[in-house]
């Protein structure tokens, strides 16, 4: 580990990411980049690079590489377009805080603020968008400032950093001594538990007589899933999700009551202005999720774990705001908590997702006559893949539908777009799922729209041969964007309608097999075709044009105005 060495720089920021133990890199090469791809050559025993077809690609599949994997995702870019073209990818990770090392390189050092070619101030441009980024203008500086870059972005609140290295810090000599960092002077990201906060938080638990769990994407980041299990079990509370805790519990599990937000579930929406106990694990209280804030929650006491301070009393004043990380809460109060919530409670959550399956879950998922609906395809390959596929979708109605009708059970099957909400994500994203877990099936669910955003990267997988299943829900509309317009723009269809190729034909120019489904007796052959296909697959399926997303609640509503249908 201590052994000194003279290499060049290029070579110095790819020991760094081995000693870091990372061994996939997505990118694209350039200019000022070509040092670093010249010795990447040389490492190909070691480091696996997958070439996307534009750099966002690289950044929404390193993004899913990183969630199925738990590893820090890593990407390449060159200078000028190449960076820039990152940075919808770097803001996506960030709200959504993902652990990712993005390196871009960087014009000579003695160009710096000349505008040469190709140059652009990455540092100002990411600063916004990063959780902290740096300048290497000289290869001394490579092995410090990655062992940061790595530290930062996985510890604490996870979230990307961008390392921006000019072209003679990648060609210049230095000596090798990587070692990992273990602390930075004020910088603290495992803020310590109170034994006061437990014993709070315990108390309002025994007050309680209505509470309910909100999990978040912290359970999942914090590798927290089996605590919530066991605490749930212990207490008997009701537990629902928000989109990006999907997978935090199996949803086959008696004390999952579903997804709260705009288009989640009836029963955890309607009932949470009847909670009396809030418990928010390792979520941030999103517009999204919240409804109107001035009538959101108020018979509640609030307990808001978060290993975030600044997401503390942001959005909802807490009765107990608990800086922590959620594992070690969950790991200290399970042992103490002894309060079990009464049946009853539970039953209430019971009756009103019954009144959603009769009124919008059984006409979506089983229709008897009229177009394919998104719902019943989704429905169908959840049991098809017995509930085990890694799900990935694009944003918008195929979002939505792919959040609430495919049934979670494993930690992390769910990559999706959240706090931005970036259409094109599912297709790059797929790649990086199916790239980081090749034993499992990845199903890609998208709709028209975002799928011809970022539909190069078929290319991708054709070269890498990746057994993706594309399905894309095509209803030759921007659906949710339409659904609006139906709504509350009186069905004032601006620019949302769209024209759209043969999807399969443009499967087949990259050699990849596809089929066309517009009617529902063709459907049930037509998916199990598809996932027997041994390679990748892309599945175009024709839906019904004026389909909606519901349950919904209408913006600036409150949750408990939750309406079923228009």
């Amino acid at each position: 580990m201590d052994e000194i060495t003279k290499i060049s720089g290029s070579e110095a920021l790819l020991l760094s990411l081995i000693k870091e133990n990372i061994d996939t890199i997505f990118g694209y090469p350039g200019g000022a980049i070509m040092p670093l791809y010249d010795k990447l050559f040389d490492r190909y025993h070691e480091l696996k690079h997958i070439l996307v077809r534009h750099e966002q690609g690289a950044a929404h599949a390193a993004q899913a590489y990183s969630q199925v994997t738990g590893k820090p995702g890593v990407c390449f870019a060159t200078s000028g377009p190449g960076a820039t073209n990152l940075i919808t990818g770097i803001a996506n990770a960030n709200l959504d805080s993902i652990p990712m090392i993005f390196i871009t390189a960087q014009v000579s050092s003695d160009l710096l603020g000349s505008d040469a070619f190709q140059e652009t101030d990455m540092v100002s441009l990411s600063m916004p968008v990063t959780k902290w980024n740096y300048q290497i203008t000289s290869a001394e500086e490579i092995p410090d400032a990655m062992a940061k870059a790595f530290y930062f972005a996985t510890t604490g609140r996870p979230g990307p950093v961008l390392i921006d290295i000019t072209k003679d810090a990648q060609t210049g000599l230095t000596e090798f001594n990587y070692k990992r960092i273990k602390s930075v002077r004020s910088y603290t990201p495992k803020p310590e538990l109170k034994p006061a906060d437990i014993k709070a938080a315990l108390e309002l638990i025994s007050l309680s007589s209505k509470p309910l769990v909100l999990a978040g994407h912290g359970i999942l980041l914090a590798n927290a899933v089996n605590e919530l299990k066991v605490f749930i079990d212990k207490t008997d509370m009701p537990v629902a999700v928000t989109l990006l805790g999907k997978t935090a519990i199996d949803e086959n599990n008696t004390h999952y009551v579903g997804m709260v937000g705009m288009h989640g579930n009836y029963a955890p929406n309607m009932l949470t202005n009847e909670a009396d106990l809030i418990l928010a694990m390792g979520m941030r209280f999103d517009d999204r999720v919240t409804g109107d804030l001035k009538s959101y929650a108020k018979n509640a006491r609030v307990i808001h774990i978060d290993i975030d301070k600044a997401e503390l009393n942001k959005n909802v004043k807490a009765t107990l705001a608990i800086h922590a990380d959620i594992k070690d809460f969950l790991t200290q109060i399970i042992p103490a908590v002894n309060d079990r919530t009464d049946k009853r409670w539970l039953e209430r959550f019971a009756v009103l997702n019954r009144i959603e399956e009769e009124k919008v879950i059984g006409k979506e998922c089983f229709p008897e006559k009229g177009k394919l609906r998104a719902g019943e395809i989704i429905r169908l390959l959840s049991a098809k893949t017995n509930r085990d596929a890694i799900v990935v979708t694009d944003v918008g109605q195929n979002q939505m539908m792919a959040a609430r009708y495919y049934s979670y059970k494993n930690a992390n099957s769910f990559i999706t777009s959240g706090g931005l909400g970036t259409m094109g994500f599912g297709l790059p994203a797929a790649v990086g799922a199916q790239v980081g877990r090749p034993d499992k099936t990845v199903l890609l669910f998208s709709g028209d729209g975002g799928f011809q955003m970022t539909s190069q990267e078929l290319g991708t997988i054709a070269q890498y041969n990746l057994p993706v299943k594309m399905v894309i829900l095509n209803n030759n509309f921007l659906g949710m964007v339409r659904q609006w317009q139906q709504l509350f723009n009186d069905r004032r269809y601006a620019e949302t309608n769209m024209v759209t190729p043969d999807f399969p034909l443009l499967a087949k120019s990259f050699g990849i097999e596809g089929a066309l489904v517009s009617e529902r007796e063709q459907l049930n052959d037509a998916l199990d075709r598809m996932l027997q296909h041994k390679g990748p697959y892309l599945l175009e399926v024709r839906i019904e044009k004026e389909s909606n997303v519901f349950p919904m609640i209408y913006p600036g509503r409150a949750v408990d105005e939750i309406v079923l249908e228009p």
